[in-house]
């Protein structure tokens, strides 16, 4: 039997948690907009189709309803404007064939200005552009049942020089803004909330993530690299002056082939898996149930560890500082096992988690720190937690460490995004 002290305080925390005042929440309201006739559905379509070399698709206000994709198909120095983020919103919850709702490939390419929602995958995917810009777009879904929900908002892959700026992205069951096998980033100035992940960057070089607002999302900000996917590995990435908030909001992601975002623990705040060079600095982070920050290698995930060239499992080069962290009232996660695993072993919620997992290439003794894995945190009683995982990686037999003073010292990542403008 548990002693009722403890159950009085479970209930306690859930009540506190619950009562907690909502956040901010868009400014979209479709409601406002005429609607578009069938002659400008046509037209829009039209434009896309026709585009040239210089071309500026212009795009009124309005709520147009897509019975169909729109595809920019490798035509450069293009730009897709509409009215406003909010006065221009282009829905394509009818569509009956393709999955993206905006399907874009080019060179020099600029979208700013509208809405899109509701495509049965992504809503703007673009593929292997040199030169794009995402500024002032949103995106987000309406099904009443998120699991429905399209995986990615805005989705750039196979890109170089990316920008996304004041942008708004809202309910995808996978990443909110994604940038995957992508090389020279800027992801700043977004407003994400109520994704599974709110911002990743994945198997991408060279990458700078700021002065974004992460809210109410199941995991803030993600760097990942995964396997099995053209480009092999991606470092150097940067995270830094974003607001990562009350990320406590269920996972929703359909659990399938081994999707990691999938096992992310609702109350994360920034998740490295298997990254490598990456600053994570001067964030608030604040109020996130389960994590702060964690440092993990791909086996937690507890999947098949493939040996595909070029990409390793283990996250190296790491650099964790000056962050400030401020602990929610509320029990962490139950649901996945990473939140079964801290609610059981560290009981509060870690500011900083190490899984500890090393390569035994690179060394045997964590104590030595063979994976550069480096926290200097100012914080007064930081919650720092390295996991001691036996060989046989029973969960019952796994012990903690709080030796944050083993991991000072620094690594600091070096970018250079001056060629995205």
């Amino acid at each position: 039997m548990k002693p009722r002290f403890l159950t009085l305080t479970l209930i306690v925390f859930t009540l506190i948690s619950s009562c907690k005042p909502k956040e901010e929440t868009s400014k979209l309201d479709i409601s406002k907009l005429p609607k578009a006739t069938e002659a400008q559905i046509e037209e829009l379509v039209g434009k896309f189709i026709d585009a040239t070399e210089g071309s500026t698709i212009e795009i009124p206000e309005g709520y147009f309803e897509m019975p169909t994709q729109l595809i920019l198909d490798n035509v450069n120095n293009v730009t897709i404007k509409g009215a406003g983020m909010y006065n221009t919103v282009i829905s394509f919850k009818t569509m009956t064939t393709g999955g993206e709702g905006m399907k874009i490939a080019g060179n020099k390419i600029t979208l700013e200005g509208f809405t899109v929602t509701d495509a049965p995958g992504d809503d703007i995917k673009t593929q292997k552009c040199h030169g794009l810009t995402f500024r002032a777009i949103n995106t987000t879904w309406t099904n009443g049942e998120k699991s429905k929900n399209g995986t990615y908002g805005i989705y750039p892959v196979q890109c170089k020089n990316v920008l996304v700026e004041k942008c708004e992205v809202s309910n995808s069951r996978d990443a909110g803004i994604y940038v995957g096998q992508s090389e020279n980033i800027i992801v700043r100035d977004n407003y994400v909330h109520e994704n599974v992940a709110g911002i990743e960057i994945e198997n991408s070089d060279n990458a700078e993530v700021y002065n974004n607002r992460t809210e109410n999302n199941t995991g803030g900000i993600l760097v990942f690299n995964l396997p099995g996917l053209p480009k092999a590995a991606g470092s150097k990435t940067k995270v830094y002056k974003n607001l990562i908030k009350n990320n406590n909001h269920d996972n929703f992601a359909i659990a399938e082939n081994g999707n990691a975002v999938s096992m992310i623990p609702p109350g994360s705040g920034v998740v490295i898996l298997a990254g490598n060079e990456v600053e994570v600095f001067d964030n608030q982070i604040i109020d996130n149930k389960t994590l702060g920050v964690a440092i993990a290698s791909y086996h937690i995930t507890e999947l098949p560890i493939p040996t595909h060239p070029g990409w390793s499992p283990f996250s190296t080069n790491i650099y964790v500082h000056d962050n400030k962290y401020e602990h929610a009232l509320a029990v962490p996660d139950l649901t996945k096992n990473m939140g079964k695993l801290i609610a059981t072993k560290c009981f509060k919620a870690p500011d900083v988690i190490y899984d500890g997992i090393l390569d035994d290439k690179k060394g045997k003794d964590p104590l030595k720190n063979p994976m550069g894995i480096f926290v200097n945190e100012k914080a007064e009683g930081l919650r720092f937690s390295r996991l001691i995982i036996p060989a046989d990686g029973g969960i019952m037999s796994i012990k903690v460490a709080n030796d944050a003073g083993t991991f000072k010292g620094e690594y600091l990542v070096k970018t250079d995004v001056s060629m995205v403008k």
